[in-house]
């Protein structure tokens, strides 16, 4: 379900880019955790910002990855809204991109002074579901869709 501002009053877009990894014989995902909950690399647009700009710039800051490539296209799939903050109005756009990045860092954010993620793993689609919430099951369809077409 691809949405727009005008859809959802005060819409909130986070952004990011799923890095694919073809390794161990699959497609490998990365997955990150912040507490308790695995989630794709993103963060929220800034004001004016291109959300596949915004996509790689969380992507980057996040993970470190540098070496993007779009061999899939620059097509995108959004989250139902969800809540965040105690609203209900927090969209997930990701795009899908290759990398041949296999060891991540999880860089401090200076604002944070720590790094946004506690730990990084690589899983094929299968093992995703048993990671990712509720809200990118239909993204995550998407992704496998695309990347073994």
């Amino acid at each position: 379900m691809e949405t727009d501002k005008t859809s959802i009053p005060n819409k909130v877009l986070s952004c990011g880019v799923v890095p694919v990894l073809f390794a161990w014989g699959d497609w490998q995902l990365l997955i990150l955790r912040r507490g308790d909950t695995w989630d794709f690399p993103a963060g929220i647009v800034n004001v004016r910002e291109d959300s596949l700009e915004a996509a790689k710039r969380e992507t980057l800051a996040a993970t470190g990855i540098n070496d993007l490539e779009f061999a899939f296209g620059e097509e995108f799939k959004e989250t139902v809204p969800y809540t965040s903050n105690g609203t209900g109005n927090k969209v997930g756009r990701y795009y899908v991109a290759e990398t041949r990045t296999e060891k991540i860092t999880l860089p401090v954010s200076a604002r944070l002074g720590k790094s946004a993620y506690d730990e990084w793993r690589w899983v094929n689609g299968e093992e995703a579901e048993d990671y990712l919430p509720p809200r990118l099951t239909h993204v995550l369809a998407w992704l496998c869709e695309k990347i073994n077409e």
